[in-house]
């Protein structure tokens, strides 16, 4: 592992080895994955907790968008807690994946394209796969775990909802652990980083922490539970899971219900509210209030998240509907 110095008197590596990590200890690093129109690196920042003993490794990701803020003090939160003489195996944590996003306070990355619909990414591919692809091969092929931190979009508000594939047990277990609102199923080869560490053989599973550009206390503590959870259940520390205080919601599957014309849209349900097939959402009108369209759901279901935006053209989202498992 070839180490620089950084501005920040921080090591640079170019790549990750965790045997030149000392046990009993917490390093930080920047990890190079490109370099920009000048040169220089573009690198992302590592946390990583070494643990006395040997165990899991537990990587733990935020910012793939890079106006996704909640996971950030998770990462810090947890890092500021753990004891590594009591840490049975090692903690990864990622507090920003997207940089360049990051930097621009943007949700996609610098040429325009989602990095969470593009991974593993491409080895000789276009600015967004090589990068996509350097941070999977570089980093997240050393984990034997993942959670993947998100928040809604713009305009935009989440319950606070897990992402898994649910008919494999390993992940199942992982999502269960979140003490959700809602868990909705989601089988990998998606294009996310989630499904691209389940294609090797990663266990994995994506956490939405609320909502963008902003933090969110109440629901920074709720995913410091969850990771709290999963590292007693990996034996990782020796301490109680926390159970979980509500009934966790169970998706078969989910989907966007979208507008066919533009307008003002008032929308009349609440997150993790169940709607029956028929039940009206929202109604759209012009800017002169005059009612254009009523919108129902099309059927039974829970709000997963929702618009918050009233201005709207033709196709903008409605609401994000959870279809209910039997």
């Amino acid at each position: 592992m070839q180490i620089f110095t950084s501005t920040n008197d921080l090591p640079l590596i170019t790549e990750f080895n965790l045997d030149e990590i000392p046990k009993g200890e917490i390093r930080h690093f920047w990890l190079k994955i490109v370099s920009d129109g000048f040169g220089n690196p573009i690198s992302i920042p590592l946390l990583v907790a070494r643990g006395i003993e040997d165990g899991p490794v537990l990587g733990l990701t935020a910012a793939v968008h890079g106006n996704e803020l909640n996971g950030i003090p998770v990462i810090q939160r947890l890092f500021g807690e753990i004891d590594v003489n009591e840490l049975r195996g090692t903690i990864i944590g990622v507090p920003v994946v997207n940089v360049p996003s990051f930097m621009r306070k943007k949700r996609r990355f610098n040429d325009g394209v989602d990095l969470n619909h593009i991974m593993p990414g491409k080895k000789n591919g276009n600015v967004s796969e090589i990068y996509a692809f350097r941070f999977i091969d570089r980093l997240v092929k050393n984990f034997d775990y993942l959670i993947d931190l998100h928040t809604a979009s713009f305009g935009r508000v989440n319950s606070y909802y897990v992402r898994a594939d649910m008919e494999q047990e390993a992940t199942k277990e992982l999502a269960l652990l979140q003490n959700a609102d809602i868990i909705v199923h989601n089988p990998p080869s998606d294009g996310t980083l989630r499904g691209a560490a389940d294609e090797l053989g990663i266990p994995a599973i994506t956490l939405e922490v609320g909502n963008p550009s902003i933090f969110q206390k109440r629901l920074i503590r709720s995913g410091m539970e969850g990771i709290h959870n999963v590292l007693c259940h990996l034996k990782m520390i020796d301490d109680e899971i926390e159970q979980a205080d509500k009934k966790t919601i169970l998706c078969q599957s989910s989907y966007w219900l979208y507008t066919d014309r533009g307008g003002l849209l008032n929308l009349e349900v609440d997150l993790r509210e169940q709607l029956v097939k028929g039940q009206k959402i929202g109604t759209i009108r012009d800017i002169f209030g005059n009612e254009l369209e009523e919108y129902f759901a099309p059927e039974d279901g829970i709000v997963v998240g929702k618009s918050v935006s009233p201005v709207n053209q033709s196709g903008g989202r409605i609401l994000h509907l959870g279809i209910i498992t039997d």
